[in-house]
């Protein structure tokens, strides 16, 4: 299938300044300030070692304003430059006349970080505006001035409309960097298998966004069926006429934005799709600390739902091993308390050992995946929670439109710098 966006491949950047944007966004600890863990950073090595023979100029963020771990890139300048074994400059500032200074400076080979984008008002401020916004500030435009080429390799935050994620289309040639086109190229094989069974696993507690999946699923025939775990069953269980008890709707009321609505539109996908969409029969309770399993006719209980059964389990694993493809998203259960990990754990075992096509996501799903040591058995975990969710649940990605629109800008010439 022909590519509508380009690649590293498609464009000639020897010898030129190339700005790439990264997603290093990375856990810092509270008490030191020091960097948790480099999961990110290593995603991007192949990308930053492909463009070896540029003069690198990297972009990125650090959580927002307001966080704790709102902090400057000097350690993860000195973070990559570990994972690389070569020298990171690092200059701390984005657009003014140090980072001016630092680009011009750039030989063939040379890397350089700049400072924490979200550090400069436009990039928040211009959140989610309109591309023309993007387009015109200042970020982009003194940045454009001094590159050749733009890459992107920060899938994590392609669902983000900020000015250093799309804003370079309009003015220089963009590409995807290796990251981002695998990324993109995985979600393109997923939702285009015609090999059945196709089956998705959803869980977790992004509930109005996984019913938006479900519903763009079903109506683009992208899976057979889907099993649904964790909160995101517990609302269909609500939508099939089940009452799950206080404490439980409590926490669906509090978890969930318009939750009623979102009950509502639950049912309204069980009563079209029947049983191609899946419910556990067996529910898990957290009885003061201890496991204790209950069938969906012993509802309503006063205790929370942290897992499902041994039986639902099983049929979830089953539906695993035997099908073609499986896109699994999100825990089963409160999988960070051992007595209620089970569910996850069991299933991301059989997602091990299936010989289906299996793509994994979500935050909480990777970092499991790698604990148990099953990510290398998986065949794409993807380094987006909220971007793949957003992708599968058919809605505008503004990187990837921005990425579109530079292939189309590159095709017709329009760009005067290459």
């Amino acid at each position: 299938m022909a590519r509508n966006f380009l690649t590293i491949d498609d464009v000639q950047m020897d010898g030129k300044t190339v700005l790439l944007r990264v997603d290093i966004n990375s856990p810092i600890d509270p008490t030191d300030g020091k960097i948790l863990d480099d999961t990110r950073m290593r995603h991007h090595i192949k990308t930053i070692k492909d463009l070896r023979r540029t003069k690198l100029v990297l972009l990125a963020h650090q959580s927002r304003p307001g966080k704790t771990d709102y902090v400057p890139l000097d350690q993860h300048a000195r973070h990559l430059q570990k994972l690389l074994g070569q020298h990171v400059h690092y200059v701390d500032d984005l657009f003014g006349s140090s980072a001016k200074r630092a680009i011009k400076g750039l030989r063939t080979g040379e890397i350089l970080l700049l400072e924490n984008t979200r550090f400069y008002a436009e990039e928040v401020a211009l959140s989610g505006k309109a591309l023309e916004d993007q387009y015109n500030c200042h970020i982009v435009q003194e940045l454009a001035d001094l590159a050749d080429f733009y890459i992107n390799d920060a899938f994590a935050a392609s669902h983000r409309l900020q000015p250093t994620l799309v804003g370079f289309a309009d003015h220089i040639p963009c590409a995807a960097g290796r990251l981002m086109e695998k990324e993109l190229t995985m979600m393109d094989k997923l939702l285009h298998m015609k090999k059945k069974p196709r089956l998705a696993v959803l869980g977790g507690a992004k509930v109005d966004d996984t019913v938006d999946i479900i519903e763009n699923m079903m109506k683009n025939d992208f899976v057979d069926k889907i099993i649904t775990t964790g909160v995101v069953a517990n609302v269909f269980i609500t939508a099939e006429g089940y009452d799950l008890g206080k404490a439980n709707m409590k926490f669906l009321h509090k978890e969930i934005d318009n939750c009623v609505e979102c009950i509502g539109k639950a049912g309204s996908l069980k009563k079209k799709y029947g049983d191609r969409i899946d419910t556990p029969d067996n529910l898990v309770i957290n009885e003061n600390g201890l496991r204790k399993v209950l069938i969906k006719s012993e509802l309503p209980t006063e205790f929370p739902i942290y897992d499902i059964g041994l039986e639902s389990i099983a049929h979830c694993c089953n539906e695993i091993e035997k099908a073609a493809s499986v896109v699994l998203n999100g825990p089963a259960g409160v999988f960070e308390m051992p007595n209620f990990a089970l569910g996850t754990v069991e299933i991301l075992n059989a997602l091990g050992r299936t010989k289906a096509f299996t793509v994994a996501g979500g935050g909480h799903t990777a970092a499991t995946l790698a604990q148990l040591g099953l990510a290398e058995r998986i065949d794409h975990v993807s380094t987006g929670g909220g971007a793949l969710i957003q992708h599968l649940s058919g809605k505008t990605m503004p990187v990837v439109e921005a990425l579109k629109c530079s292939k189309s800008n590159h095709d017709c010439g329009k760009y005067c710098k290459e």
